[in-house]
């Protein structure tokens, strides 16, 4: 008989990660649900096969912690921790976006190096990391947010080549819109000279139309599930209708063709440099 598999999901509170811990809860894996206020969460203490676990990963002695105490049966690591950073570059702090790349990619890096030595020492173990169609397709005023996924998917390639001689796996998740609080509760930088193009094209991001074509979560959970149980050497997971579109787009296209149809799209009366 097999054991019972235990993922740990970073940035469970909410939106995907909460919709993950509840899908895997339902098929029989033991989660266990980091936040960093557990306290405020309510909805997994009623989901059986979950534990919620006080984490904010930009504190590596709360990294550490975790790992020692779950690295020896942990299986998978879904790094889900993040949160968006949006806006014009002249509008933004470099306290805000060192935050950002504090929690979306170091996050994930001290995660999967405080429990790289556990799943080494098997010659087992997945990591999962949720990054986004923005790791590959650019968004104007979501710069710092893009850094941090493009960074956080090269790093993840680069992760795979290293990982493999121990048996160890990672993948990346690339979701595009998502019916969340994303936006809602995203930093938003400020700046006049780029005030209407900035609230032209963020509030389209947030357009009611727009986002009744978004995925939900428990769409997206479903392909990290798929990530986690398929057994394939398969680095990168399109998730979403809209981010398969634009990954196939720019596959067809080509990288220059495609971002100049992009700018179009964005700015129709912006002149080529």
């Amino acid at each position: 008989m097999n054991r019972q598999q235990t993922i740990l999901i970073t940035g469970s509170s909410s939106g995907l990660g909460k919709a993950a811990a509840k899908l895997f809860a339902a098929r029989g894996w033991n989660v266990i649900a980091t936040m960093r206020t557990p306290e405020k969460e309510t909805e997994l203490n009623h989901v059986d096969g979950v534990t919620k676990y006080a984490l904010d990963v930009t504190q590596a002695d709360q990294v550490q912690r975790a790992a020692e105490q779950f690295g020896p049966n942990t299986d998978v690591i879904l790094n889900n921790a993040g949160y968006g950073v949006a806006g014009p570059l002249e509008g933004l702090t470099d306290e805000q976006m060192l935050r950002q790349f504090d929690t979306n990619l170091m996050g994930t890096v001290r995660t999967t190096r405080a429990f790289l030595p556990y799943f080494r020492q098997r010659q087992a173990g997945l990591f999962i990391n949720t990054v986004s169609i923005g790791s590959i397709v650019a968004l104007p005023f979501n710069s710092s947010y893009i850094a941090t996924k493009w960074a956080t998917e090269g790093w993840s390639e680069a992760m795979s080549f290293e990982l493999a001689p121990f048996g160890i796996g990672i993948k990346t998740v690339l979701p595009g819109g998502m019916n969340t609080d994303f936006f809602g509760s995203m930093v938003i930088g400020h700046h006049p000279a780029y005030e209407a193009d900035a609230d032209r094209i963020l509030s389209a991001f947030r357009d009611p139309q727009n986002a009744a074509n978004y995925s939900s979560p428990a769409q997206i959970a479903e392909v990290i599930y798929e990530a986690a149980t398929d057994g394939k050497d398969q680095l990168i997971y399109v998730a979403g209708d809209d981010a398969k579109e634009w990954y196939e787009s720019r596959r067809k296209l080509g990288d220059e063709a495609f971002r100049k149809a992009f700018r179009q799209q964005f700015f129709p009366n912006a002149q080529a440099a």
